[in-house]
Order: structure tokens, then C-alpha cells, then sequence
């Protein structure tokens, strides 16, 4: 069996971690051992708030929606239950942005909503 020597494969490898890690702070981005760490923890780290910004962005969503739905006389849960009511299947992403970018449909859709709160009263 032939001799295998690693070192440009190596050397290739560490470059490429060293990369990776550019803007972490201290030894954390010229080490190779603690820039793997870092690197370690850094993908972790991402993973989690991934899943994290999901349920932020609901809440941004819920507080939007929540805000509009108040200038049109109506909490923000009377005016999904009210949506549920009226057969009116929107998610609170597509709500968000009407109450944001299109005001007249968000009102037409809380007076939907509020007549079939009265409705059904």
C-alpha cells in the first residue's frame, strides 16, 4: 500500500473552516480547533432560531392584525372568530399584510367579520 500524506486535503479543509468562521470574535476565527467549536455552535445556534423565528414572526403577525382589528372596533379575537364564522379562511401572514399594505380590504374583511359576530349573537 502506498504512503497516503493528507496535507493539502488538510490544509484545504482548515481553509475552508477558517472561512466559514470569519467575523467571530478573538481566537474563535484563526484557531482551528476553537474556530470548529465556534463553527459548531454557530450552526447550532442557527438551527434553534430558525425554528424561534417562526414563532416570532406569528406574534408580529398576531400583533398587526391586532392593531388594525382595534381601529375597526373589534378585538383581535373577536375578529378571528368572527373570520372563522364567516367561512373566511385567511392566515394570519395574509391578514398581517392586508392590515398593512391594504387597509380598504381589511376593513371590508372586519365588517364581514363583525356582521357575523352580531349574526350569530
Amino acid at each position: 500500500m502506498a504512503r497516503i500524506k493528507r496535507g493539502v486535503a488538510a490544509h484545504r479543509r482548515h481553509k475552508r473552516l477558517l472561512a466559514l468562521t470569519k467575523g467571530h470574535r478573538a481566537t474563535s476565527h484563526s484557531l482551528y480547533r476553537r474556530a470548529h467549536e465556534s463553527m459548531l455552535h454557530a450552526l447550532s445556534y442557527a438551527y434553534r432560531h430558525r425554528k424561534e423565528l417562526k414563532g416570532d414572526m406569528r406574534r408580529l403577525w398576531i400583533v398587526r392584525i391586532g392593531a388594525a382589528a382595534r381601529a375597526h372596533g373589534v378585538s383581535y379575537s373577536q375578529l378571528m372568530h368572527g373570520l372563522k364564522l364567516a367561512d373566511i379562511a385567511l392566515d394570519r401572514k395574509v391578514l398581517a399584510d392586508l392590515a398593512m399594505n391594504d387597509r380598504e380590504a381589511f376593513e371590508q374583511l372586519a365588517n364581514a367579520a363583525k356582521e357575523r359576530l352580531g349574526a350569530a349573537a
